[in-house]
C-alpha cells in the first residue's frame, strides 16, 4: 500500500481517516478495521496501555469507544462509523506498543460491522484531506 509523506508522518492510500486521528479500512466483507494513525500514535509517544472497546458494543460515529495511555498523557479513541463492534485487538493488552510500532498494521484497536457504510465513508477524509489536514496543523 503506498503512502502520502507529510513532514514524516505516514499516510497510507485505500483508507479513511477522521479530524481525531483515526483511520478505517473497509475490508472485502465489508466489515471495518480501524486504528489510530501515525501522526496519533508519534504526538502520544509511548503507548503503555489501550482500553478496548467490548465486542457487541453497538456504537456511533465519532463517539468514544476507549483509550490510548501513553507515558504523557490519555487519549480518547473515537469510532469512524457506526455499527457493531465485532472484533478487538487482544494482542494490544499485552503488547500496547504495537500502535506506535505498527499503528496501520498489527497496532488496529477493533473491526466493526457498520450500519451505514457508505453514507458515513462520504463523512471521513480521503488520504489526500487528511494529508491536507495534518499540514494544516503543522502549521499551527
Amino acid at each position: 500500500m503506498s503512502s502520502i509523506d507529510v513532514d514524516g508522518y505516514e499516510v497510507p492510500r485505500g483508507l479513511f481517516y477522521t479530524e481525531k486521528h483515526e483511520w478505517a479500512k473497509v475490508q472485502t466483507d465489508n466489515n471495518v478495521r480501524i486504528g489510530i494513525t501515525d501522526y496519533a500514535q508519534k504526538n502520544l509517544h509511548e503507548i503503555v496501555y489501550v482500553e478496548l472497546p467490548k465486542v457487541g458494543l453497538t456504537v456511533n460515529q465519532m463517539t468514544p469507544i476507549g483509550t490510548v495511555e501513553s507515558v504523557k498523557s490519555v487519549a480518547e479513541i473515537y469510532s469512524p462509523l457506526s455499527g457493531e463492534i465485532i472484533t478487538v485487538n487482544e494482542k494490544l493488552l499485552d503488547s500496547p506498543e504495537l500502535v506506535n510500532e505498527s499503528p496501520f498494521g498489527d497496532g488496529w484497536i477493533a473491526i466493526i460491522k457498520p450500519k451505514a457504510l457508505n453514507e458515513e465513508l462520504r463523512r471521513l477524509m480521503t488520504p489526500k484531506q487528511y494529508a491536507e489536514f495534518i499540514k494544516k496543523l503543522l502549521e499551527d
